[in-house]
């Protein structure tokens, strides 16, 4: 039984983390940190929001039990606590996850795995070095709908694959949101454009390069709003995605074929309970897959306990993970800083 806790109490991790969690027996939930003032970004949290998170806190105990462990050092000094859930703002992922590892920890993590393929890299080091996991969650690869996708494709239905297409943004969330703001590790490439990177490097597959982009920023947050980008393959297959939290709210995947091109239009971020459609038009008309609902939060969790009682497992992530931070890192320096 792996015992495991969560540094902060945020939204992702009270309304999706535990419900998924509670579904996977071989997890124990042990409890909740909130931040020490001085643990908070900068060291200059106020009493008053040190406040907000703690009763945030206390609703995961009246949810769903386990402790509150007031500062996030707290919990990372439990010796029978093997793992921790990571939901912190972008910014905060190198510091935090290095000091878990460093305590012996077990290190779930909320995408990016951090804002720099150099962290990310020490990171690995660590964990392999001790023996941990290191997880990085970008959950949609791991619905059931994306194998669906892999699926058709290889089955040749759409023909030879001409261009792969993804999107995913949504509109404006308000000037307090961390995502606009630059010292958290804001921006829409961290936030919502490693969506549809990671998808391209899946269907494109291991010889995947980010070879163009661009990102556009915001003279009033100082972080990038929106952003474009092309893959490609060492076999030409080419992929373009667009990505933005400025935007009208899109979640697709085209997949252009000689034959026929699917259409996926929650590709990103089906709940748990959708059964998310798939639609294939060609010119003998148009067929609609409904895909049975499924959990991809809860089979993320389900790969971090394979990662956690198997090397190999753990050794293919950490592959995963750095090359999604060099295909960021490629985007950022070649599109233009914000």
């Amino acid at each position: 039984m792996i015992r495991i806790g969560i540094i902060c109490p945020s939204n992702i991790a009270y309304r999706r983390f535990m419900p998924a969690l509670l579904k996977c027996k071989g997890f124990e939930y042990v409890g909740v940190a909130y931040a020490d003032p001085e643990e908070w970004s900068g060291g200059h949290a106020a009493p008053e929001v040190i406040e907000v998170e703690r009763k945030k806190a206390e609703s995961f105990r009246e949810s769903y039990g386990g402790e509150v462990f007031r500062g996030y050092g707290a919990l990372l000094d439990k010796t029978d606590v093997d793992a921790v859930y990571l939901p912190l703002p972008p910014a905060l992922h190198y510091e935090w996850a290095k000091l878990a590892l460093l305590k012996g920890k077990h290190v779930f993590l909320e995408k990016p795995s951090t804002t720099s393929a150099r962290d990310t890299a020490e990171l690995i080091e660590i964990a392999r070095r001790a023996g941990l996991a290191l997880h990085e969650n970008y959950m949609f690869i791991y619905h059931r709908q994306i194998t669906e996708i892999q699926n058709i494709i290889a089955s040749g239905e759409l023909g030879d694959i001409r261009l792969i297409r993804a999107s995913f943004g949504f509109p404006f969330r308000g000037a307090n949101d961390f995502r606009y703001n630059r010292t958290m590790g804001g921006g829409a490439l961290l936030d919502c454009g490693g969506y549809p990177i990671r998808l391209a490097r899946l269907l494109l597959g291991d010889t995947a390069k980010l070879v163009d982009g661009q990102l556009t920023g915001s003279p009033d947050f100082g972080v990038d709003l929106y952003g474009s980008a092309t893959l490609r393959n060492d076999s030409g297959l080419t992929a373009q995605i667009a990505f933005g939290m400025d935007n009208a709210y899109q979640c697709k995947l085209e997949v252009w074929g000689s034959k026929a091109t699917l259409a996926a239009d929650r590709v990103f971020t089906p709940p748990a309970d959708m059964a998310p459609k798939l639609t294939i038009q060609s010119n003998d008309g148009i067929k609609t897959i409904e895909v049975p609902a499924d959990d991809q939060f809860c089979n993320s969790i389900g790969l971090f306990e394979a990662c956690v009682n198997d090397k190999s497992a753990r050794e293919n992530r950490y592959s995963d993970i750095f090359a999604q931070a060099e295909a960021v890192d490629r985007l950022r320096n070649i599109g233009g800083r914000v």
